[in-house]
């Protein structure tokens, strides 16, 4: 532990942490359950909306690798801060978007500081409680998120049908600047390590296996994507629910994840990429019903509960093989577990929003994910098998902490490659 901090400090700068994780899982996902307030507001169709929540992605995709390069010899609190800053304005200029083009170019910046603040964040929290308990920093911050996909997004989406999409963009910023402050207060100051570079970080681009598994995530992770940014019409037009109903549902699905954390934490121990396979075909079989079965009440709740359980499985296993095969366990590398998972979000939502347009109807997105998680699925399969290099005795591997509850589809193998990152720069110190 780092005893410089009290321990009340410590918890504080926990706390800190995992109200930015609450933050970010908030508005990843709010727009999702947003949709007809936003598009019946800027007068455009719904999948036209959509392009927010693929704009927020590829923000996410390319800030992730990007702010962590750059930020390579910042010291931590002050990146932790900047980064925060950039959400939280982005944010608020979210709120006050005048058209269409305009929210979009705002979710873009927002989605810039996702990655870079869970991975720094992850060796924020690492040295505040010491490299032995790393697990606890990272389950701090992903407790945030599972708080956020069970509690924010919800409150968000009756706020937005209460008074309009725009206050949940406005409290999504009011977050921002509470976390702002906590950082400022509580987290220590944290120099980079004197001889990280950019070019150090690059080195994680050199190994081939670590694009494979960032093409097996970006494309098997799309299917979840494809159907749950168009949850809110799909239960309401389709299934036939109460707009106030959806909250519940939502509340349900961020229910559904955490359990997939356990679960998927359990079985990555026993195999990495046997548990892969195992999301990969349960999110296949979930998708297939939600499209055979979205009219009836029941099967169609069931079935996006089942949805948040089988990604999250998939989205687990997925981080934990992204950091199998970056053995150095460089910023980089690990950023890119969001960037994957991420350019998934905006495949899945682009695609689910092409075969609306089509007139295809809400199921159909379903189908598309099907597909879309095959396909990874078969990239698992045919070149995604071969065993990960092993690690250079000089920078060690993480490990998936099983613990607690980590973030769906985002930011736990950068946290925790970023963790082990630590433990060697405090062996340097």
């Amino acid at each position: 532990m780092n005893h410089t901090l009290t321990p009340a400090r410590s918890r504080l700068a926990l706390f800190a942490l995992a109200l930015g994780g609450f933050g970010i899982g908030t508005t990843e996902f709010a727009s999702m359950g947003l949709l007809p307030e936003i598009a019946s507001d800027l007068d455009v169709s719904i999948p036209t909306a959509g392009w927010a929540i693929t704009a927020y992605a590829l923000g996410v995709v390319v800030g992730a690798p990007t702010l962590a390069a750059l930020g390579a010899r910042m010291d931590r609190r002050r990146l932790l801060l900047w980064l925060m800053v950039a959400f939280t304005v982005a944010n608020a200029l979210s709120a006050f978007a005048p058209a269409a083009p305009a929210l979009v170019a705002t979710r873009f910046v927002a989605g810039l500081p996702h990655g870079a603040f869970f991975g720094v964040g992850a060796v924020m929290g690492t040295f505040v409680v010491g490299a032995e308990r790393r697990g606890r920093a990272v389950a701090a911050m992903m407790t945030g998120l599972t708080i956020a996909c069970a509690v924010g997004v919800p409150v968000t989406a009756i706020v937005g049908h209460a008074v309009g999409w725009r206050w949940s963009f406005v409290g999504v910023g009011a977050i921002g600047l509470l976390t702002l402050v906590a950082l400022y207060l509580w987290t220590p100051s944290l120099p980079s390590h004197p001889e990280t570079t950019v070019r150090s970080e690059l080195r994680a681009l050199r190994n081939s296996q670590l694009w494979i598994a960032f093409a097996a995530g970006a494309i098997g992770f799309g299917g979840m994507f494809s159907v749950y940014s168009y949850v809110k019409p799909l239960l309401t037009d389709v299934t036939g629910l109460a707009v106030g109903v959806v909250p519940v549902v939502l509340a349900l699905y961020g229910i559904g994840m955490t359990a997939g954390t356990l679960v998927g934490g359990r079985l990555a121990d026993r195999s990495v990429l046997g548990t892969v396979v195992f999301g990969m075909v349960a999110t296949i079989a979930v998708l297939v019903a939600i499209a055979l079965l979205g009219s009836l009440t029941v099967p169609a709740i069931a079935s996006i509960v089942l949805l948040g359980v089988a990604s999250q499985i998939l989205g687990l296993s997925l981080q934990t093989r992204l950091m199998d095969v970056s053995p150095a366990a460089p910023s980089l590398g690990a950023a890119l577990c969001h960037s994957a998972l991420n350019l998934g979000n905006a495949s899945g939502a682009f695609l689910g929003g092409v075969v609306i347009d089509a007139g295809l109807g809400y199921l159909a997105p379903a189908w598309v994910g099907a597909g879309l998680t095959t396909l990874g699925l078969l990239v698992v399969l045919t070149i995604g098998r071969t065993p990960p290099p092993a690690a250079r005795a000089s920078e060690p591997t993480a490990t998936s902490p099983t613990t607690g509850p980590l973030e769906p589809a985002s930011a736990s193998a950068g946290a925790e490659d970023r963790a082990g990152d630590l433990a060697a720069e405090l062996r340097a110190h």
